[in-house]
């Protein structure tokens, strides 16, 4: 494929939430991951003729958050994480997509998390294109990056006999979408 081209077919993909998942991971005591995810999301995929004029957006319902510990998840829905009761989202919004090759593109765009606004970049690539049983047309990406707790005022923690922190400042994201092709 030529330029800025994808193998996505151009249209509207919605993202699939019973095939779909919102992750990520972070360290814990400086020696174990926990990985968690958020069970209530949604995202939408435009694309056009030219990946330059493509938007991605999703928002994600912060009260959803599952680490499969009902206690620590209780935690991070407090003040000292995400603040569930004062932001109860958190949304992404594209500034500009790029392609890396005819599989995998660049997404930079502003991650709207605890009342803070930053410019996140993510990578994602393209796993495939199919039509489902029921003549759905569905694309799948797998979508990853990183950021920083306290770029978004999470600063919560405690220091540790071992010099580790409780909870490390970096989050590590991955996202894994079916994203199916709405009617125009």
């Amino acid at each position: 494929m030529a330029g800025t081209t994808t193998l996505i077919p151009t249209g509207t993909w919605t993202a699939d939430v019973a095939h779909s998942k919102v992750g990520f991971a972070v360290k814990h005591m400086g020696i174990a991951t926990v990985r968690g995810e958020f069970k209530e999301f949604e995202g939408t995929l435009e694309i056009g003729e030219d990946l330059s004029t493509a938007k991605v957006r999703g928002t994600v319902k912060v009260a959803s958050v599952d680490t499969n510990e009902p206690q620590r998840d209780e935690h991070l829905r407090s003040a000292d994480f995400f603040d569930v009761a004062q932001y109860p989202e958190l949304t992404f919004e594209s500034t500009r997509i790029e392609a890396l090759d005819d599989e995998s593109f660049r997404i930079t765009g502003d991650l709207t998390l605890h009342g803070v606004t930053n410019e996140v970049v993510l990578d994602a690539e393209v796993q495939g294109t199919d039509v489902d049983p029921w003549g759905n047309e569905r694309v799948g990406l797998e979508i990853t990056g990183q950021l920083s707790r306290g770029d978004y005022g999470m600063k919560f923690n405690q220091a540790l006999g071992s010099g580790n922190m409780l909870v490390a400042d970096k989050v590590k994201l991955a996202l894994d979408v079916s994203a199916v092709k709405q009617a125009a």
